[in-house]
């Protein structure tokens, strides 16, 4: 599955005080959720992801995270597991701070999973700025040290999401994110009933891929009879249907952010050319930092809005996401609430969150999660 890139042939040598990657290890990260969470194409009732540590030669170590979200991500988490311990011997004794040179080794050596290669992106970062004493937020720039994120609805009942709805509303969150795509009545039922808990908030509206362009705006259109205005409708269409995204972005009438189908810096530069979208999703286990950081200078280039998002994950890759948005700047939608949907937190330290209010402040070094790991 993995083949050695030549770069890995013979390890740099550095000073005697180096940043050299000594170890990199995988571990199961298993959390319960607080309810199944189901959205268009896929159901998941426990996280089943994968934490990485890297550990350099000078003590210091990394961790970062590996979703598994089957088929919305490649990855199930015993192809993670046996990925991550195949590469590492690889990487072992290789210059972490040359983290953008290792990170397209990490693309040629496991070009189909991405998750994967994002997950020992963040771990080696982390590993650095921890090294370095440095906040991962001021390592990305500095812009700030505070977000706030939306709160997600799976697709449910109406008495469910309604329920949900008021218990946000009570607790601070004025952006409320729900998945659609499944059943258009049900759809229009299930964001009537949250409107109906919550008549201030901002809805998101999230089909992953779900709809066709006709149903979108269908749907679009039965909102508007009802007085539902969405802030935001994510990825209304299959990840390639370039026409049919173009299609509901100029006619619907609302944002329209690119989510399946802005997976890589490349796919950004389509929809930037041809006005698909407004707005584009940044997920790391998508496309790894470096192409993250790509696909923010493109959109910032095409005058095109900015999302950062994750798949089901803990506050080790939320804290890195957190890190990465806050410290670039310029993120108008923010999406990074999985961790509020977790029955338990498998995490030491990190950012600290009051409703939907997170800080980074706290954090003095990298991002500042950690776990225990179990083998």
């Amino acid at each position: 599955m993995c083949a050695p890139h030549s770069r890995y042939a013979s390890p740099p040598m550095t000073n005697a005080i180096s940043h050299n990657i000594e170890s990199i290890e995988a571990f199961p990260l298993n959390v319960p959720l607080l309810a199944p969470f189901t959205i268009a194409t896929a159901r998941l009732d426990h996280v089943n992801n994968v934490a990485v540590r890297v550990r350099l030669q000078s003590g210091a170590e990394g961790w970062g995270e590996i979703p598994s979200l089957h088929p919305v991500t490649t990855e199930d988490q015993p192809t993670a597991l046996a990925a991550v311990r195949q590469i590492a011997p690889q990487l072992a004794g290789h210059d972490g701070a040359a983290w953008r040179p290792l990170a397209a080794d990490l693309a040629t050596a496991l070009p189909h999973l991405a998750a994967t290669r994002a997950g020992i992106e963040m771990a080696i970062l982390d590993a650095l700025t921890t090294d370095w004493g440095v906040p991962l937020y001021q390592f990305f720039g500095g812009a700030s040290d505070q977000l706030t994120t939306d709160i997600t609805i799976p697709i449910c009942s109406p008495d469910e999401a309604r329920a949900l709805a008021a218990t946000y509303r009570e607790q601070g969150f004025d952006v409320i994110k729900t998945k659609v795509g499944l059943d258009l009545q049900d759809d229009v039922a299930r964001l009537a009933a949250i409107r109906d808990a919550h008549p201030n908030c901002a809805l998101v509206l999230d089909a992953n891929e779900g709809y066709s362009a006709d149903e979108a705006l269908v749907f679009l259109a039965t909102l508007r009879s009802e007085g539902i205005e969405p802030a935001l409708f994510e990825q209304p269409v299959a990840r390639e249907d370039w026409d049919g995204l173009g299609r509901v972005t100029r006619e619907g009438g609302v944002p329209v952010a690119a989510d399946e189908s802005c997976r890589s810096p490349q796919d950004a530069l389509c929809v930037a050319q041809g006005n698909l979208a407004t707005v584009l999703n940044i997920k790391l286990v998508k496309c790894g930092v470096v192409g993250a950081l790509e696909i923010a200078a493109i959109a910032r280039a095409a005058g095109l809005g900015l999302m950062i998002g994750g798949m089901v994950e803990t506050r080790l890759a939320m804290g890195f996401a957190a890190h990465f948005a806050a410290g670039l700047g310029g993120f108008d939608w923010i999406d990074l609430d999985t961790p509020l949907l977790l029955a338990e937190d498998p995490v030491a330290g990190g950012y600290t969150a009051d409703g939907p209010h997170y800080s980074l402040a706290t954090t003095s070094a990298g991002h500042g999660g950690s776990i225990n790991p179990t083998a």
